[in-house]
């Protein structure tokens, strides 16, 4: 599958994986937001037996095929950590704000 690859200028060492180039039309709205400008870095031809050095080939061409994009975030790192509670925060109840 040919494919297409755009780094993110807010978040680095993020990658998202298109199947057509400049193919943002199939990317979430909240992701969009999230990266900001994407730069062109790389055009591949990924096939099954092509060895990639931070991701998983299958899973790559599974999301592509699938979807048309694929999202390629840090070693160890989430970019839906927005979206889970912070445990770590004190809540005051008696005031509006939360201290962290």
């Amino acid at each position: 599958m040919h494919c297409y690859v755009y780094a993110s200028l807010r978040k680095p060492d993020t990658y998202v994986w298109l199947a057509r180039r400049e193919g943002f039309d199939v990317l979430p709205e909240p992701l969009v937001l999230l990266l900001g400008e994407l730069r062109f870095v790389l055009e591949v031809e990924l096939t099954p037996q092509r060895k990639l050095p931070h991701e998983d080939t299958e899973k790559v061409l599974a999301s592509l095929g699938g979807q048309g994009w694929h999202l390629q975030a840090p070693p160890n790192e989430t970019l839906s950590v927005c979206n889970q509670p912070n445990l770590n925060r004190e809540i005051d109840p008696d005031a509006s704000l939360v201290r962290a």
